[in-house]
């Protein structure tokens, strides 16, 4: 099942990933990373596709899909 690694401390919650998510799964974060921002984190329990859209869209390299 494919996976997904977000750098929390890198995310500077933009949130894009959040909106191409299909399934949903992406949401933000209650604490604060390094930067005194909300990042993203992957919903417990929620099952990746590996459509790999979060990747693609974020600006700042923070999310990385293994297939």
């Amino acid at each position: 099942m494919p996976e997904i690694a977000i750098n929390k401390d890198k995310c500077k919650g933009c949130f894009l990933c959040v909106s191409v998510c299909p399934q949903g799964f992406i949401i933000a974060e209650d604490e604060l990373n390094i930067r005194g921002i909300k990042p993203v984190k992957f919903k417990p329990g929620g099952k990746c596709t590996g459509c790999a859209m979060c990747a693609l869209i974020c600006p700042d390299c923070c999310i990385e899909v293994y297939r």
